[in-house]
């Protein structure tokens, strides 16, 4: 079939050929059949790297290589034990460093899947979202503007579709579709006007095709292969690790090879002081950093997923802890995105309407839709047909049929909720799309636009044809000449239309979204483009509530306590923004933070740049204006995120510091262009997201703390011993235990710990900000200096007082291990103690520490691992002065911090009051 060219073909041939029904699709047998046949729509994608790879590539580090060189002279100077040991602790470090690597690989590839494109597709006679890998040749697709073409397809209904195809032609500018067939069958790729290709995207129209290739098969496989191309992108934290970790490479070298040199000056063996050079010098050198940096994005990304938002691009994790004002559209974001029809106004009356959400129960209080002459009826009779939304029930379209509701059976709506809601509020008055279509069938349509802000479509009955409109009432009713009456058509007067208005905002005013709905008689053979919309007839006002979400409320509460900027967004009229924005805490008891897209219009961008910051909330907005306010936003130096869904608000988007897309309503064009997707179209998902994105910012400061602090204290040990003429406290094979012991769980557990209680009552931080900011790197250095310093204290005294040189240096060893694991819980906080944290409230990090404990305990207990590290048995006073030092840095820091933060606490209350 691959090589047929379908755009000869009229479009009930290729249907035929593949053996589908247009409006029914394939069936569930068929799909699995060809599914087995064609396989997967996927363009095929480079292998990952084999973890018996990804194993061995831990021992590629030039320090890892040079301990192996020298195991291996240890092994033929007759040290069998010290090799055998030094080889065994390097396999361990290994296992750990690919399993660190290899989790990170597969969390990122697990995260890939989440953002994989989903098409809709018609199956059985009914239309569900599907992920674009389960599409066969054969499936009748549906589309839409901002949707991408999720395989090669033959268009069988276009309605004004444009489709842009640059990514596959070149084609700078959209192309008109069409579904009749074309004459020449050589027809190059970019004019084949009744073809859509893979990758390609609406951006205009609706329509159907069939599809007549998938994956490799289509003319993006064939040609391009682009998305298996996709690059993993560093982080600017990565980046700046990275070189960090350059440096310390180079410093650790000149100081291990001055230890060494002075041991060899001061009579040492070389090979004695070369291994222990060498040891000290890997575990001085943070190897674990970038893996541990890799694991703490991947599972803090991991995190955002269970809190709904999924993250497309890891640079956005660094960004959202820096961000600091989020742009949220209202409907669905920060409301329920669940209209409900709520007044009509029709024929000088406001008529109210019961029921609740999607259920189509309810009453009409001041009208009866039962009456067909009354306007009522026919204000809810194009509510119906001028509409491209579908009642569902379980899922399952509903038409019109099983009507009957329970708890057990819930509504929904498979479209536009706004839409939604009209149907809605039709089928409670017995009203059905499907029933109306019986006799009268729909033939033309004008599709919503942002910019022109109505819809219309044209219907074709026995004797007449009429075009129904909806949309913005102000835009309506500029078009209408004449109202409908009980009475019937009469013109209305300016009086009249001033009597709507007011009723619009009496709607707006009780945060009602507000539309207005017309309809006009057309003559025979009256073209079907934008004049239709002219001399219309007025209906009537739809005034619908879509309720704020209680989650948003208290998420704008958490922004302000953070520092962040909560700015609302809608194209809804004035008055319905500032009723939600007041009833969420947007607004703040006046209506001065407001703008209209009008009074933008109005002022340049200079001017909108010096009133940013001062404006919340947005009306009667396009998608254009979103644009404006992003720049004027970041001119003014601000972290921007900004929430979209449709074609338009790509551009917003992706200008946007963090871009975050609809998962729900969000158009693909829109998702492309964003770094975060929420799943659930949720403004409390995305203040969660924040919240995690400062953890993982906090993880990452608190390992880093803990390894260099940890490697400073190591290295000053060994150093500082060689440089006053001391023995060496450690021998190369203790060294690397220390690495292991400290470096390995421990690190690992610190990078997935919780986040602080108070991460979100501090103010974001400034993007440009070094990674030792805010005290640590003080804290690196006096910490590391006082293990460093603590250990050799130990090392003394286990000389002078148990006169053994093994003593002392298991002493020493275990000073160094435990004054680490006692720090580890210190580096959970940066501004509380050891007694404030709650040791158990990271139960991997507890389990790790017990671990290493276990691990210690072993090597200066079990006889057989004495012989290989050269410990001894510890007596009870000995212990008391290791844990003593090790431990009491910690124990006064934190009895510090307890009484200092006590004394705040006491003075914000009395600040308080």
């Amino acid at each position: 079939m691959r090589q047929q060219a379908w755009h000869v073909l009229p479009w009930l041939d290729v249907v035929k050929a593949f053996e589908v029904h247009p409006g029914k699709g394939l069936g569930l047998k068929e799909v699995n059949h060809r599914l087995i046949e064609f396989g997967k729509n996927r363009l095929e994608t480079k292998k990952g790297t084999h973890p018996v790879f990804v194993f061995l590539g831990q021992f590629k580090d030039f320090m890892v290589l040079v301990l192996l060189a020298a195991t291996i002279v240890s092994g033929l100077l007759g040290e069998i034990a010290d090799a055998i040991t030094i080889m065994a602790i390097l396999i361990v470090n290994a296992v750990l460093g690919f399993i660190q690597e290899y989790r990170a690989e597969k969390s990122i590839d697990s995260l890939k899947s989440l953002t994989a494109p989903e098409a809709r597709v018609l199956r059985d006679g009914i239309e569900s979202r599907i992920p674009a890998a389960d599409l066969v040749p054969g499936d009748i697709v549906l589309l839409e503007a901002g949707d991408r073409i999720p395989a090669d397809i033959r268009w069988i209904q276009a309605v004004n579709i444009e489709v842009e195809e640059s990514a596959l032609t070149g084609e700078s500018h959209p192309v008109n579709k069409m579904v009749s067939a074309l004459a020449d069958e050589l027809t190059p790729m970019a004019d084949r006007s009744n073809m859509g290709y893979m990758g390609t995207v609406v951006v205009n129209g609706r329509g159907a095709g069939v599809i007549v290739a998938t994956g490799m098969d289509t003319e993006m496989g064939i040609i391009a292969g682009m998305i298996q191309s996709v690059e993993d992108e560093e982080t600017p934290l990565q980046k700046r690790l990275d070189q960090l970790g350059k440096y310390l490479v180079l410093i650790s070298l000149i100081v291990c090879g001055l230890v060494v040199a002075t041991g060899v000056w001061r009579g040492e063996g070389f090979y004695k002081m070369f291994l222990a050079g060498v040891s000290l010098a890997v575990a001085a050198i943070p190897e674990g950093l970038p893996a541990i940096v890799t694991v703490a994005l991947a599972i803090g990304v991991q995190r955002m997923v269970k809190r709904k938002a999924i993250v497309r691009k890891l640079p956005a994790v660094e960004t959202l802890g820096c961000a600091t004002v989020i742009c949220s559209d209202k409907t669905g974001t920060l409301t329920q995105n669940e209209m409900t029809v709520r007044q009509i106004y029709s024929d000088r009356r406001m008529i109210a309407v019961t029921g609740q959400g999607y259920d189509p129960k309810g009453e009409f209080h001041g009208g009866d839709p039962m009456k067909t002459k009354d306007p009522l009826n026919e204000a809810l009779k194009v509510a119906a047909l001028c509409n491209n939304s579908t009642l569902t029930k379980k899922g399952v379209q509903v038409a019109g049929l099983f009507r009957s509701s329970n708890k057990e059976s819930p509504w929904g709506i498979e479209g536009d909720p706004t839409e939604g809601a009209l149907l809605v509020a039709a089928a409670k008055a017995g009203i059905w799309r499907e029933t109306l279509e019986r006799k009268e069938e729909r033939i033309g349509e004008i599709p919503f636009d942002s910019d022109r802000k109505r819809m219309s479509v044209v219907y074709k009955g026995k004797h007449e044809r009429k075009a129904y409109v909806k949309g913005a009432p102000d835009v309506i009713l500029r078009l209408c000449k004449n109202e409908l009456t009980s009475e019937g058509i009469v013109e209305i007067s300016d009086i009249r239309r001033r009597t709507i208005m007011r009723a619009n905002d009496e709607m707006a005013r009780k945060a009602l979204r507000v539309l207005a709905i017309a309809e006009r008689s057309l003559r025979e053979g009256e073209k079907q483009d934008e004049r239709i919309e002219e001399n219309l007839v007025f209906v009537g006002l739809m005034g619908m509530i879509d309720p704020p979400r209680a989650s948003a409320g208290k998420a704008i509460q958490v922004c302000r306590r953070a520092g962040i900027k909560p700015v609302m967004i809608t194209g809804d009229h004035r008055l319905t923004a500032e009723a939600v924005a007041q009833e969420l805490g947007i607004l703040r008891g006046n209506s001065h933070g407001i703008m209209t897209g009008a009074e933008m219009e109005q002022i340049s961008d200079e001017e909108l740049e010096k009133r940013v910051m001062n404006i919340s909330v947005y009306a009667r907005v396009t998608p254009k204006d979103k644009l404006r306010i992003v720049r004027a936003l970041k001119k003014k130096k601000q972290v921007v995120a900004m929430t979209g869904d449709g074609v338009n608000d790509a551009p917003a988007v992706k200008e946007a510091d963090i871009g975050i897309a609809m998962g729900k309503t969000g158009t693909d064009v829109t998702k492309e262009a964003s770094a975060m997707v929420l799943a659930d179209d949720n403004f409390a998902t995305i203040v969660a997201a924040v919240e995690e994105g400062r953890g993982i910012y906090d993880n990452i400061r608190k390992f880093i703390r803990y390894l260099l602090s940890c490697n400073l204290g190591e290295v000053l040990t060994m150093f500082l011993a060689t440089l006053v003429g001391l023995p060496l406290p450690l021998l190369a094979i203790q060294i690397l235990w220390v690495n292991l012991v400290t470096d390995g769980l421990p690190a690992m557990a610190l990078g997935v710990d919780g986040v602080d209680k108070d991460i979100m009552s501090r103010p974001p931080r400034a993007p440009g900000e070094s990674i030792f900011s805010r005290g640590l790197a003080r804290k690196i250095v006096i910490r590391g200096t006082m293990i460093g310093l603590g250990t050799l204290i130990v090392f003394v005294t286990g000389m002078f007082l148990g006169g053994n040189m093994l003593t002392a240096r298991t002493m020493a060893f275990s000073t160094l291990v435990f004054s680490q694991l006692f720090h580890v819980f210190d580096c959970k906080s940066e501004s509380r103690g050891i007694f404030e944290v709650g040791l158990f409230s990271n139960p991997y990090l507890v389990a790790a520490v017990t671990t290493s404990t276990l691990m210690q305990l072993s090597v200066i207990y079990l006889p057989p691992l004495q012989a290989i590290f050269k410990t001894a048995p510890l007596q009870l006073w000995q212990w008391g002065i290791i844990l003593g030092v090790a431990g009491g840095p910690s124990i006064l820091i934190g009895l510090w911090r307890l009484v200092k933060n006590a004394g705040n606490r006491r003075t914000s209350v009395v600040g308080g009051k």
